[in-house]
């Protein structure tokens, strides 16, 4: 039933799906009451009958004009619907309602360009806006997640107070929520999230391939290693869930691991991150591989057959097993301080392409609890940023270079051991990669741009010249002098 007893909600929320059903009892946990509406009106009655039973502050509503009576002035409606045009639509049906200073939130995986679209359209009609990042899954969101807000900044105060109750909270209390930013900041930091997330379950899934086809481990004894590497350094959700369903077992006893196919799915936040890279000029090749990676595991049908035609070495090993899966963690640490220093490079190039005021080292408080990348290693970062905050680079890091002096070799020998063996790790050997460029000097860009020059006319700078000067040569005695224009990445 529909409530009818005249209370205000604090907030209202559109969507009884998964996440907006845990988001809702989150809010009613910690003192808030919650109008709650869906399209498919039965959805509220099944809500309010089941998982909301004996909660009298989650309130009812069977139309949006009930549903937008029963929420306090000035109004504030949460949309969690899918990203894309339902958002707008769902817009276009609140908009009538409202009045100036109302707010709406948008709580989906929106892509950030709609958010700062739609945070400067809806402010020109009064009506304030959010677009926020939630990371940390069902559970997350029912008892805690990691929230990530930007747009309107009129709007935050309006519910920094529910926002940062409702959050998780690191191991001195502090909320995993604060303002990111304008416009679509807050999506763009979410955006990032689940790339560099990407990343990270890409190496998680090559440590796990070399120890399985590399060194012929078990998933039992698999397990027992994640177990281990779940208490030093690489203690995080993703380790401690991989160690779990390396654990767990079918009906007949065998490890289900084993029995799921190897085919990814990805939703669009990684291939999102991998085009604002290129877009922005930042080479964040991580995430880019790890997003391959899993086109590449789609093509399931092309690899089997090429499988039967395409020699390569059959994966051995018959060194110290002890000894390289120790290579292993320390090569895995050293990748992933390599896809989060990518990752804050794009943060940094985004904020001062788009104007944002990003606070790198409250990014990383964020990221300290409910969401999927929650780990130990997010407060070295925040320690970081604290330390200097305008580091230009994780890698730069007086903590953070120390671990990659001491993880180098073993970093070195488990990439020419995978290509020796034929086990692919396109994550572990384009963070060497990258790692590798990054602290070299010159580069062979120089050759390139003679390259650019000769068959095209397009110009290069001089070491010995001022930058900015750029010349031509005619190369070929024949080209002439003219020149094209000038392109810089």
């Amino acid at each position: 039933m529909a409530n009818t007893d005249g209370r205000r909600a604090d907030i209202g929320l559109i969507g009884l799906a998964v996440m907006g059903q845990n988001l809702v009892l989150n809010m009613a946990d910690n003192g808030f009451t919650v109008a709650v509406f869906n399209r498919t009106v039965s959805k509220v009655d099944d809500f309010l009958a089941d998982a909301a039973e004996g909660y009298d502050t989650v309130l009812g509503a069977h139309s949006m004009e009930e549903f937008i009576g029963m929420l306090k002035r000035p109004r504030k409606v949460m949309l969690m619907v899918k990203a894309g045009d339902v958002v707008d639509k769902f817009i276009e049906t609140v908009l009538p309602h409202l009045e100036e200073g109302d707010l709406i939130i948008d709580g989906g995986n929106s892509h950030f360009p709609d958010t700062t679209r739609r945070t400067k359209s809806l402010a020109e009609k009064g009506i304030l806006y959010i677009g926020t990042g939630v990371s940390g899954g069902e559970e997350g969101a029912r008892h805690g997640p990691s929230i990530m807000p930007g747009g309107n900044p009129g709007a935050w105060p309006l519910v920094k107070e529910i926002f940062q109750a409702i959050a998780a909270k690191t191991e001195d209390g502090e909320p995993c929520c604060e303002w990111v930013g304008e416009e679509g900041a807050g999506h763009y930091v979410k955006m990032v999230h689940n790339g560099i997330e990407y990343g990270d379950m890409q190496l998680i899934c090559e440590a796990y391939q070399l120890m399985k086809d590399g060194l012929g481990m078990t998933p039992d004894e698999m397990h027992e290693v994640f177990a281990e590497w779940n208490t030093g350094e690489l203690d995080s959700y993703l380790i401690e869930i991989t160690r779990d369903i390396l654990a767990f077992k079918d009906t007949d006893g065998s490890p289900l691991v084993e029995k799921i196919l190897d085919t990814a799915g990805q939703k669009g936040t990684g291939k999102w991150t991998g085009i604002s890279s290129l877009e922005l000029g930042v080479p964040v090749t991580l995430i880019g591989e790890a997003v391959f990676a899993r086109c590449l595991s789609a093509m399931k049908d092309e690899r089997v057959k090429a499988s039967k035609v395409l020699d390569g070495p059959s994966p051995s090993f018959s060194g110290d097993r002890q000894a390289f899966i120790e290579d292993i963690r320390q090569a895995l640490l050293a990748s992933k301080i390599v896809s989060y220093a990518q990752g804050y490079m794009l943060m940094r190039e985004a904020a001062r392409e788009m104007g944002w005021k990003l606070n790198f080292g409250g990014i990383a408080l964020m990221w300290r609890g409910g969401c999927i990348i929650r780990s130990v290693f997010l407060g070295r970062i925040k320690d970081a940023f604290d330390r200097t905050p305008d580091l230009t680079n994780l890698l730069l890091d007086d903590y953070f270079r120390g671990v990659i002096d001491r993880c180098q070799d073993p970093w070195r020998r488990v990439v020419a051991q995978s290509v020796t063996m034929g086990v692919p790790v396109p994550a572990f050997a384009t963070a060497l990669t990258f790692f590798d460029g990054y602290r070299t000097e010159r580069l062979p860009a120089n050759l390139l741009q003679a390259q650019r020059d000769y068959f095209g006319a397009h110009t290069y700078e001089r070491l010995d010249k001022p930058r900015g000067e750029f010349y031509h040569t005619n190369w070929t005695g024949t080209g002439g002098t003219t020149s094209a224009s000038t392109y810089q990445v």
